[in-house]
């Protein structure tokens, strides 16, 4: 079995510890990253080992052609997102199914003219929920995700207007995915609800709550993420 790939940010940085998996830099024509890489799973840190890369710098090209030339074959993004509805509370879990960046777009085909159709991987989302479901994790079924460029949060009146078109918003997954199709890649994302957009309630937003709502649903997605390493074995 070829290792799954996943990709998380900072509050997933332990989820292989240093007795089970060794660092590798893994370089290519868009740049080098450092991965952990074990036998079952290739863990690449979205912001960086050290985490100090901040959202809007993060090299996605570079990442994804990593677990390209690793022999990835399948990609979960672990995605932190604000709630762009009040039905959706935080620390719940979504599949998203589809994911609007009509904005700043990435490609891997800078000198060629190609065109894909982006989209989620239909079987590595079924293979995420069909797991939830047997480990007893609420998992919700669909979602649409909005990319924004960061680092900054949206405005209120940003908010207003995305309300309208998605369920949730992030700053990394759509260049994911789309890269990750370019690429022949199987994508999919989980993403954990860790706060309400500027706006959907009254209370302010703070980077140090967000910070910890997003820890909330560590020991939950570690348990689910080696559950679906078993249903690959």
């Amino acid at each position: 079995m070829n290792p799954l790939g996943l990709i998380a940010g900072s509050a997933y940085g332990h989820l292989l510890s240093e007795k089970d998996a060794k660092i590798e830099k893994v370089s290519s024509d868009f740049g080098e990253v450092s991965v952990w890489v074990s036998s079952s799973l290739v863990l690449l840190p979205r912001h960086g080992l050290e985490n100090n890369i901040p959202p809007h710098r993060i090299n996605h090209k570079a990442n994804m052609a990593a677990f390209k030339k690793l022999g990835i074959s399948k990609i979960i993004g672990i995605n932190s997102t604000g709630s762009l509805r009040k039905s959706l509370p935080l620390k719940s879990l979504v599949v998203p199914h589809d994911y609007i960046n009509p904005w700043d777009i990435e490609t891997v085909f800078n000198n060629e003219i190609r065109h894909i159709t982006p989209g989620l991987d239909q079987g590595l989302r079924a293979l995420i929920l069909r797991t939830a479901r047997k480990m007893g994790i609420d998992v919700l079924q669909g979602g649409i995700y909005i990319q924004t460029t960061g680092p900054r949060l949206e405005t209120r009146a940003e908010i207003e207007m995305l309300t309208s078109f998605g369920d949730m918003v992030g700053m990394t997954m759509a260049n994911e995915a789309t890269l990750a199709k370019e690429l022949d890649l199987a994508y999919a994302s989980l993403c954990s609800i860790d706060n309400f957009c500027h706006g959907i309630t009254e209370a302010p937003l703070r980077e140090e709550e967000i910070i910890s709502a997003a820890r909330q649903n560590v020991e939950t997605v570690k348990k689910l993420i080696h559950a679906i390493l078993e249903e690959l074995t």
